[in-house]
């Protein structure tokens, strides 16, 4: 339990900010998660890329908010576009 009014605000910021998060990752997989289920049914190309666009747009938007480090999203955008790159050729 906070001692101090500065403490007591600190810790309201720390849960709106710690739920702010939560569902900004949460929005995160779920865009990831929809590239992958496309690939695995079999979805057109053109579906797919604009999946795989929408990740790498979601990975980028993270970085930003400070949600994710960038080295982190580069190495899962390289690996979702491996991927693609893999299933196009």
């Amino acid at each position: 339990m906070p001692n101090t009014k500065s403490a007591a605000k600190k810790l309201r910021v720390i849960r709106r900010r710690t739920l702010r998060n939560k569902m900004l990752k949460s929005a995160l997989r779920t865009t990831i998660k929809k590239y992958e289920k496309a690939i695995e049914a079999g979805a057109s190309i053109e579906e797919i890329r604009e999946k795989l666009r929408q990740a790498l747009r979601a990975l980028d938007k993270a970085v930003s908010k400070g949600i994710l480090h960038k080295n982190t999203a580069a190495r899962k955008k390289s690996r979702l576009a491996k991927r693609f790159n893999k299933l196009v050729s």
